[in-house]
């Protein structure tokens, strides 16, 4: 028997020293480059898959739709939503009680004896005997359930649930954001592919009148000065268009990015005719705010904090209180000298610290505090609403005063132009001519502009009170279906009637712009 013994805990030696020797074998591995080769290939196919190809003009309700589908920090929200559903549909399970079960077998390598001593005279009383087998089978069922866990757990599923709207209030924020971003790159870009179609031109005539007037210096038909201001006058011209081509053609890779283009993608935009007139406010300021502390994500995304918090502090005074716990199992055992091999068993328990009642003012203490530092953010955040709320009003007021401005600037310097193109070659020099046209054209580009400015404002109203550019549930959602949504967004956007994610029935909504 003892033979045996000493060769098991030697097999034991043995398998503990190999595993052993088995973990000083580990080394760094750094990642080989055909790894990341084969990573890059990858995240490049994921990057751009499942995405509707780009076909005909690409509005710009449809650049948004474009953008909340596949942007990939929207993918990404997205996805923390779903997880943080998913953690809420798992918490509901740590409310149920544990159920473990088990089963094997049992054995050693000598008999279990044991004999009995008189206490009193310390002589042997009864000769070793054994009433459990060598070998047995054993299993065994058991239920045990805490009811402060389940308290705690229950309190801690109404938090999760709280944490499941926070994410979607995030999601909101990323898309109002998303939205915004992409009203801007867009127009910018319809600014650019309108103005580089007349800079590509007037850059080829400067440089066609810069090959003359080399020429006319080399040649010395003008005098000096006269020749070498006329070039500076045209590389002047020619260096302003270069650089507002080059700050245009950077607005259309913006918002292929935004709208998850690969780069290098070619697209052309869907350039209106005309450009739509913007309508006035209407609301006064403190209907502005009201909605806006309604209906902003960051506002609503503490008022769950808020919830989350007062929570802890209902967890915090649980933890304090006893806890009881309920148990409940069934248990079979081969064991030949059992009289019952299977039986069931159950029991309560009841478990107190009692120095948890020392904690109990410095726990709510700390709760309390928690509670105040969620306030103050709160009220904090409030604020900076308000004032993005006034800010996007007054700009919003102040760029439609300048879009009217710079359009009749604008109009003034394509007068002028055909003015000075009827007079090229009589009272009018080429370079007059150029400057000309290079007025009209920096004229048109800050018309559009501007006319980009007043729109980005007008959306940034909007997303200042919390409005929201999506507010339909979709079921299996396209580029089609996403942009007719954002279409009737708009128009009720432009005619006053803004569209907000489920708020309390007791906040007005009133009318935010008149369309007349």
């Amino acid at each position: 028997m003892n033979g045996i013994g000493r060769h098991g805990r030697k097999a034991v030696a043995g398998v503990l020293a190999a595993a052993l020797l088995a973990g000083c074998t580990v080394t760094p591995e750094p990642i080989a480059p055909e790894m990341t080769q084969a990573r890059i290939s990858a995240d490049l196919a994921r990057m751009f898959s499942n995405q509707e190809p780009v076909s005909g003009r690409l509005s710009l309700h449809e650049a948004m739709a474009r953008a909340i589908l596949y942007n990939l920090d929207g993918r990404l929200r997205t996805m923390e939503q779903a997880l943080s559903q998913r953690q809420l549909d798992l918490s509901r399970w740590d409310m149920l009680p544990s159920l473990a079960a088990s089963a094997g077998f049992v054995g050693r390598d000598n008999v279990s004896a044991s004999s009995s001593e008189n206490v009193a005279t310390g002589t042997e009383s009864l000769v070793p005997s054994t009433s459990t087998e060598r070998n047995r089978r054993v299993a065994d069922l058991n239920m045990s359930w805490n009811i402060l866990d389940f308290g705690v757990s229950y309190v801690t599923a109404q938090q999760n649930a709280d944490r499941s709207l926070i994410a979607a209030e995030q999601r909101r924020r990323v898309v109002h954001t998303i939205i915004q971003d992409v009203r801007s790159a867009y127009w910018r870009a319809v600014a650019a592919e309108r103005v580089l179609s007349r800079i590509d031109p007037l850059m080829s005539r400067i440089e066609t009148a810069l090959a003359s007037s080399a020429q006319i210096e080399q040649q010395q038909l003008r005098a000096p000065t006269e020749a070498l201001t006329y070039r500076r006058g045209l590389l002047d011209a020619l260096r302003q268009l270069q650089a507002q081509k080059r700050e245009l053609r950077l607005a259309k890779t913006e918002l292929a990015a935004l709208i998850n283009l690969r780069p290098g993608e070619d697209f052309t935009l869907e350039a209106p005719e005309t450009q739509a007139s913007l309508p006035p406010v209407t609301s006064t300021g403190e209907q502005l705010e009201v909605l806006a502390l309604a209906n902003r994500p960051e506002v609503r995304e503490l008022d769950y904090q808020t919830r989350i918090s007062q929570k802890e502090t209902r967890k915090a005074l649980l933890r304090l209180l006893p806890g009881i716990e309920l148990d409940l199992g069934a248990h079979y055992d081969s064991n030949k000298y059992l009289v019952n091999n299977d039986w069931a068993d159950y029991g309560v328990k009841v478990t107190w610290n009692l120095l948890n009642i020392l904690r109990i003012p410095g726990a709510m203490a700390v709760a309390e505090a928690n509670e105040e530092v969620v306030d103050a953010r709160r009220m904090a955040i409030s604020m900076a609403v308000l004032a993005q709320v006034h800010v996007a009003q007054t700009n919003y007021d102040e760029a439609r005063i300048q879009y009217q401005t710079a359009r009749e600037l604008a109009d003034l310097d394509a007068r002028i132009l055909d003015q000075a193109k009827a007079a090229a070659g009589t009272s009018l020099g080429e370079l007059q001519v150029i400057q000309t046209e290079l007025a009209a054209v920096q004229s048109q580009l800050r018309r559009d502009l501007a006319f980009a400015d007043a729109n980005n404002a007008f959306g940034r109203l909007f997303l200042s009170i919390g409005a929201d550019p999506l507010p339909e549930a979709l079921d299996a959602p396209t580029v089609a279906t996403l942009t007719q949504a954002i279409d009737r967004t708009e128009t009720n956007w432009r005619e006053g009637r803004p569209t907000f994610a489920p708020v309390p029935a007791a906040v007005d909504k009133p009318k935010i712009a008149s369309a007349s």
